[in-house]
């Protein structure tokens, strides 16, 4: 529910608590998951490692070598299959990253069941920026001689 004016002019702060106001709430977040869900079953179905059924990495394609992403979607593939050693092996990054979106997904979630108001600003810039560096870092480690372990 809206906060309305009150005849002297401040918001009602009520919250609208019926079932469809929850359901409102939630479709986004729901959305999302059914989404989310979607693209994880036609990737557990439609082997990403036999050539034509996914377009390759246009980074990969010009120069050779692999962007953060590179084996994510084989990863997607080993996980859904529930072989984790093998995912790790193709993208580890990407494994790491799992977590940490669900995390962020059931906070946005619990905020939109709770009427509360999802917070805009994710983090603490210096954690943004740290989270920024470890991909570069992983992209560049992945890439040399000795970080061949790290590549799909």
């Amino acid at each position: 529910m809206s906060a309305r004016p009150r005849p002297g002019g401040t918001p009602d702060r009520r919250r609208d608590r019926s079932p469809v106001a929850a359901a409102r709430r939630l479709s986004r977040p729901a959305g999302v998951l059914v989404l989310a869900l979607s693209v994880v079953s036609y990737v557990a179905a439609v082997d990403p490692g036999q050539a034509g059924h996914y377009p390759t990495c246009p980074f990969l394609a010009l120069t050779g070598y692999e962007c953060p992403g590179c084996g994510a979607l084989r990863t997607i593939h080993a996980l859904a299959h529930g072989h984790l050693r093998e995912a790790l092996g193709l993208n580890v990054f990407a494994v790491v990253m799992i977590p940490v979106l669900a995390f962020f997904w059931l906070r946005w979630t619990a905020a939109r069941a709770m009427d509360r108001p999802v917070r805009t600003r994710v983090a603490d810039p210096r954690l943004i920026w740290a989270f920024l560096g470890a991909v570069l870092l992983f992209w560049l480690v992945r890439n040399l001689p000795f970080g061949a372990v790290l590549t799909a």
